[in-house]
């Protein structure tokens, strides 16, 4: 174990100030400045644009793959050219009496290759999908878990962002990336097409493809298509996506299926989710419609331009203006260029390209984000201190909350108002108070999950947000109410960075767990050879957890609700066994079982956000408070009459 000095260095004062000086940029006009500005943000407009965030994507995760995926693109799509090409080629053979061996081995290259092209492209495109997703979960996962708070998980305002970068390939709002990519490849593969043969009517007109290209091409802006796709991802269709979807997972999912059944709430689920489905079905629809020009439209437009195309090069054949062979290139030509109007950017590359602006826009706002008010090398933003603290020994904590006050981010009421308290190194101190009073808020300030807006926490003396956070989580074992179930074996879910197997056996005996399962016995059925656990099991475990955290150095121990799946005596002997295996270490318990809470050096009443008693299990009974109050309600409920009349009180509470 590392040694560290906690004395030094000391914070600063709170008067002290300080100054970054910055070298000056060389000075420039304002025409020059000017000019940068504009060219900064038309660059950074283009780079922003969906699209590009999402190809960009593709190479970022896979360039091999993305460049090949892009120049079979390209050559699948000028196919279709070559094959008008070599047709006439055939055709102007015959028509002249040439040898058809060379315009016949080229037909056959061509036709081959279109039957060849496409199906390589489908299935590098599906693996380009499946790379480019697992980047993307690589880089989600690594913005997300970066801060070191967790205020940012629950920030309203990345909510929407985190839920598309989440979900994405999940196929709950558009295909699996890996499918989506034939969807853009055929949306792009027409594009090309249709162009590439537009170059080819170069040879016959200069209108005739400028003609076609306007014709075709203004299907896309009569029809409206291009924003179909954003109007069916609004945010009133993500809410009845999530509403049709919840309810569906009422529906089908093990954890609801006992109380949907006892409460007959079958058909009410059912028919929520058909209303929400409607609703989402009916938003869609709308969405997709044809909007603001009608079919009849674009029907002229394409007629009129192709009526006059074709005519002109009906007359120019006939004139002899134009050979036999040309004529077929041309024609082949002339009815490709339609392509255009089905091809394009189309809902698919929109559908990739959001969850792809949301990944890159969460990762580079997490990147500078700070969740707290010191960084992760211990600098305080509060104070402006650098601290440079080690690995400090295996103590027990002299802790101090002094005037604190706290509002969780999507909150408006402070949680704790000014509350002060100290907690003596090596003792025990249990928190009780009703649902909302901040005692669970004070064990995640003590875990720096958040820093308060005023007032401080003083760990042996020392502000804790001038304290090496990583130093400072390595002191700190804990199990919350909310406790994590690792699908893994016994032995990592006690000691998930590994501990030797003594260690771990030691563990799971303090915790009342010493026969659940052999250490190398994965804790989930669906695992060869695993096994699944109670609730009560799951907690002993966790608690075995913290307890191997002690054993290899914690100093400051966190129970929060940690045996509420156990039964009143059994969280009583358990919280025995903690307080034996902790004793050396400060130890903070939330409870709401007295009987338990009573084990504790001291016990904190706190109420309205602040501390209202102070004082061990007898001295709090004495005072006849609040204290009081709670334990002769909760001990009322273990008072029972028997036969011949009189009161029996069990032994649950005292």
């Amino acid at each position: 174990m590392r040694s560290c000095d906690w004395s030094a260095p000391a914070p600063p004062d709170e008067g002290t100030s300080y100054t970054v000086k910055r070298r000056n940029p060389p000075a420039m006009s304002d025409d020059e400045g000017m000019a940068d500005t504009a060219g900064e943000q038309a660059g950074a407009t283009v780079s922003r644009q969906p699209q590009i965030v999402f190809f960009r994507t593709l190479y970022r995760a896979a360039p091999a793959l993305a460049l090949a995926w892009w120049a079979l693109l390209v050559v699948g799509a000028l196919l279709p050219a070559g094959f008008a090409i070599v047709t006439g080629a055939v055709v102007g053979a015959v028509d002249g009496d040439r040898s058809l061996v060379g315009p016949l081995v080229a037909t056959g290259i061509v036709f081959t290759s279109m039957q060849i092209v496409n199906p390589i492209h489908v299935v590098l495109g599906q693996n380009l999908g499946r790379r480019a997703a697992d980047w993307m979960n690589d880089r989600l996962l690594r913005a997300t878990t970066a801060p070191p708070g967790i205020s940012h998980l629950e920030n309203p305002k990345l909510s929407a962002e985190l839920s598309m970068a989440r979900d994405f390939d999940l196929g709950i709002m558009a295909p699996p990336l890996f499918v989506a990519m034939s969807f853009i490849a055929g949306g792009l593969r027409p594009l090309i097409s249709g162009i590439a043969a537009a170059v080819i009517l170069f040879g016959f007109s200069w209108w005739a493809p400028l003609v076609l290209l306007a014709g075709w091409g203004a299907t896309h802006w009569l029809l409206k298509e291009s924003g179909v796709w954003k109007d069916r991802n609004t945010d009133e269709v993500r809410g009845a996506q999530r509403h049709a979807d919840y309810a569906y997972r009422l529906a089908v999912d093990a954890p609801a299926a006992k109380e949907v059944r006892l409460f007959g709430l079958a058909e009410w689920v059912v028919d929520r989710f058909a209303r929400r489905r409607r609703h989402l079905y009916d938003l869609q629809w709308e969405a997709t419609r044809l909007r603001e020009r009608s079919v009849v439209s674009s029907l002229l437009a394409v007629s009129a331009a192709n009526a006059l195309v074709f005519w002109r090069l009906a007359v120019a054949t006939a004139d002899g203006d134009v050979t036999l062979g040309a004529a077929v290139v041309y024609l082949i030509s002339a009815i490709t260029v339609s392509s255009i109007a089905f091809g394009g950017l189309n809902w698919a590359l929109d559908a990739a390209s959001a969850p792809a602006v949301a990944v890159e826009r969460l990762a580079e706002v997490l990147a500078d984000t700070d969740t707290l008010d010191g960084s992760h090398g211990g600098t305080s933003t509060a104070t402006g201190a650098v601290v440079d603290v080690a690995e400090p020994d295996a103590v027990a904590h002299a802790i101090e909350f002094r005037d604190l006050t706290f509002t969780y981010p999507s909150a408006s009421a402070p949680v704790l108002s000014g509350l002060s308290l100290r907690i003596e190194p090596g003792t025990s101190l249990a928190i009780v108070g009703q649902n909302g009073a901040g005692k669970t808020t004070l064990a995640k300030l003590l875990c720096r999950f958040y820093d308060p807006q005023s007032g401080s926490i003083l760990i042996d003396g020392r502000d804790l947000r001038t304290i090496d956070l990583d130093a400072w989580r390595s002191r700190v074992t804990a199990v919350f109410q909310d406790f994590v179930r690792y699908e893994l074996t016994l032995r990592e879910n006690v000691a998930p960075f590994g501990a030797p197997d003594d260690v771990i056996l030691r563990s799971l005996a303090a915790a009342g767990a010493a026969d659940l399962a052999d250490l190398d016995t994965p804790l989930a059925k669906g695992y060869e050879g695993g096994t699944e656990l109670s609730g009560g099991q799951w907690q002993r475990v966790a608690l075995a957890r913290a307890i191997c955290g002690v054993e290899q150095g914690a100093g400051l121990v966190l129970l929060d609700e940690p045996t509420a799946q156990l039964d009143v005596r059994g969280e009583a002997e358990i919280f025995r066994r903690l307080l034996d295996a902790t004793r050396d270490c400060t130890t903070i318990l939330v409870s709401h079982r007295f009987s338990t809470v009573r084990l504790a050096d001291r016990i904190a009443v706190v109420e309205g956000g602040r501390v209202i008693e102070l004082g061990s299990h007898d001295e709090l009974l004495a005072h006849g408070g609040r204290y009081r109050t709670m334990y002769e309600l909760q001990a009322s409920r273990f008072v029972e009459v028997d036969e011949q009349g009189e009161e029996v009180v069990y032994d649950s509470l005292g």
